[in-house]
């Protein structure tokens, strides 16, 4: 039988869910930038969005401890129900369980918080219970540190765990620039959320293409130069 894990991410083989994207939780990490790990969880749910991904958000003691989701976060899926749960593993609820039976696709892309716990268990028992592939966004994801991080990650791949980063994902979505239905989109995607590379792109658009720049502003006065 060959290898699953041979086929690329598509989105029609893939789902997507959250897991414990909440301050409290992004407080204790330490593996990443806080800031630059908002960026990719974000990046990461709008490419979701672009390649209508199913998409399962998960929350672990919301009023008593972690916090809301990130707003940024929920307003990319904003009548997504949002899963609430007592146990750091995911797996250990039953509506997160059929969350993903109803989504019908065993390649699970996971972005959570923290590496070493909750996205260790869920990734561990998903794969142990019900057989689902499991792909983990290492940079979507954060531990409460860069060894606990490491090491989760190194336990999970050797498991059979899949790591890889957000836009690994979003580019393995597109596959082919000629799928101009989600050309546009993944560049929109790409400008705000990928650094450089977003950089790059506005750079080509505006000043090799001679595009519009993608926002309005206030005119652009010329220089004046002062007496000396």
């Amino acid at each position: 039988m060959q290898n699953p894990k041979l086929e690329v991410l598509t989105p029609s083989n893939s789902q997507l869910i959250f897991i414990d994207q909440q301050p409290q939780m992004a407080f204790g990490v330490q593996s990443i930038d806080r800031q630059a790990l908002k960026n990719n969880v974000v990046g990461l749910a709008k490419a979701a969005k672009v390649f209508n991904i199913p998409t399962i958000i998960t929350t672990v003691e919301t009023e008593s401890f972690s916090g809301h989701t990130y707003p940024e976060l929920l307003e990319v899926f904003s009548d997504a129900p949002i899963l609430e749960r007592t146990s750091m593993n995911s797996w250990d609820d039953q509506k997160v369980r059929d969350a993903l039976k109803d989504n019908g696709r065993k390649k699970v892309i996971v972005s959570g918080l923290w590496t070493e716990v909750c996205n260790t268990t869920f990734a561990l028992s998903a794969m142990h219970d019900a057989g689902y592939e499991i792909y983990m966004v290492a940079d979507a994801s954060g531990g409460t540190s860069q060894a606990a991080h490491d090491f989760a990650m190194q336990r999970m791949i050797q498991a059979g765990v899949v790591p890889v980063t957000w836009q690994q994902v979003l580019l393995e979505w597109q596959r082919d620039w000629k799928n101009r239905d989600t050309y546009d989109a993944v560049m929109a995607v790409v400008k705000e959320h990928s650094g450089a590379y977003g950089m790059g792109v506005d750079y080509a658009y505006t000043m090799v293409h001679k595009a519009e720049e993608r926002v309005k502003h206030g005119p652009t006065l010329a220089p004046v130069h002062a007496e000396i």
